[in-house]
């Protein structure tokens, strides 16, 4: 069965003003993607958000690589927006075609790269915008700190000696305190 790949959405221009912002631009080369992957590592590792540095790192490596694989953008821009409860990367090139179709080949190496971040963002898409004379592309995407997995909830306490005995604790093997005093007594 192959894989539901939803059309991207534009990225919604409006950012919260508390987020921090870092850029990054490079040649288009085959050694942009190494390069953003430890940038993006890096800046997220020393901040709030180190358990999304993989997930962003893995992300970004694949969306860089399709602008040097598909593209012949002479430049790769990279920004990261880092707020309170998510982190969202921008990839901007200056080619304006198509995203590149995802190729299902059992087994083949590529073609996954986008199937990848849709996987781990909480969302992504593309837009096209004019920058003064030149269109862009930008491919973002959104990663998001998972939820946080409830507190397991603690035991009952007892002080008993009759509550450590095997079963005593399950519903409908409660004893009476003379019971539990003559069972302490009896040889065992």
């Amino acid at each position: 069965m192959p894989p539901v790949f939803a059309p991207p959405v534009p990225f919604p221009y409006a950012l919260p003003s508390s987020c921090e912002g870092y850029q990054l631009a490079m040649p288009n080369s085959a050694f942009a993607a190494k390069i953003v992957r430890d940038f993006v590592g890096a800046l997220l590792r020393t901040g709030a958000h180190a358990g999304l540095a993989d997930d962003a790192r893995l992300c970004v490596s694949e969306v860089v690589s399709n602008v040097y694989c598909h593209t012949r953008s002479e430049l790769v821009r990279v920004e990261v927006l880092v707020g309170r409860e998510e982190v969202a990367v921008h990839v901007t090139n200056d080619h304006t075609g198509p995203l590149p179709e995802p190729l299902v080949r059992p087994e083949g190496e590529g073609g996954r790269g986008l199937l990848v971040v849709n996987g781990l963002a909480a969302s992504w898409g593309s837009s096209t915008r004019k920058v003064k004379a030149r269109r862009t592309k930008t491919v973002w995407f959104v990663l998001t700190e998972p939820e946080p997995e409830p507190e397991p909830e603690p035991e009952p306490e007892s002080g008993t000696e009759a509550d450590c005995r095997v079963g005593a604790a399950e519903p409908g093997n409660e004893m009476r305190p003379d019971a539990a005093q003559a069972q302490a007594q009896a040889p065992h």
